[in-house]
């Protein structure tokens, strides 16, 4: 741990916000692989940016090409995955940014964490479950992960051979096995709008 560190104070959030004429927001999808979260993650931010508001999306896989290249899919390499996420999301939001990110984490206590580092700097933090049975999730398979795990040669597999803690009050909840991608983002829009954290 360091601890030669000072914390350098700025502006406030809401001086940035206001300077900005927009403000922050984290909107963390998860769900299982295969059910759509990248998807609606690209859909969302599109829409956000069409709308003249920053925006970014952080995917999973996309992380783990830079930042993350250094963790595996051991438990505890994806809670610290999630933690690094968690801190990542948390300064694109303080910088007014609608921050989309779109990570299995199958963790509850990880997911807590991301909302609990957000909720200590008073920032608001939307979970999102893209619901899809694990049966629709096998058949769409688009890496061919699945059949990879029900073979052993992914070892711990969300779904499969490591556990997925599926979110018992999400801010929304997104069935995805019975509406179209663009309904869904619809349905995280919609949420904005009457939260106020866009417009």
């Amino acid at each position: 741990m360091a601890t030669n560190i000072t914390w350098h104070s700025n502006l406030t959030h809401k001086e940035r916000a206001s300077l900005r004429k927009q403000q922050g927001v984290t909107v963390w999808l998860t769900g299982l692989s295969a059910s759509g979260k990248s998807t609606i993650a690209c859909a969302l931010e599109q829409s956000i940016l069409n709308r003249g508001l920053n925006s970014y999306r952080l995917d999973g896989d996309n992380v783990r090409f830079g930042l993350n290249k250094d963790l595996g899919f051991s438990e505890s390499d994806r809670n610290e995955n999630i933690r690094r996420i968690s801190e990542v999301a948390k300064l694109f939001n303080d910088s007014c940014c609608v921050t989309v990110t779109s990570f299995i984490s199958p963790y509850k206590s990880d997911r807590n964490l991301a909302r609990e580092l957000h909720e200590k700097d008073n920032l608001p933090f939307v979970e999102v479950y893209i619901d899809v049975p694990i049966e629709i999730a096998e058949k769409r398979d688009p890496k061919g992960l699945y059949k990879k795990a029900r073979e052993g040669i992914i070892k711990e597999f969300t779904g499969i051979s490591a556990p997925y803690e599926a979110p018992e009050n999400p801010e929304i909840h997104v069935k995805n096995d019975s509406i179209s991608i663009e309904q869904a983002a619809e349905q995280i829009i919609d949420y904005l709008l009457e939260k106020k954290y866009i417009n």
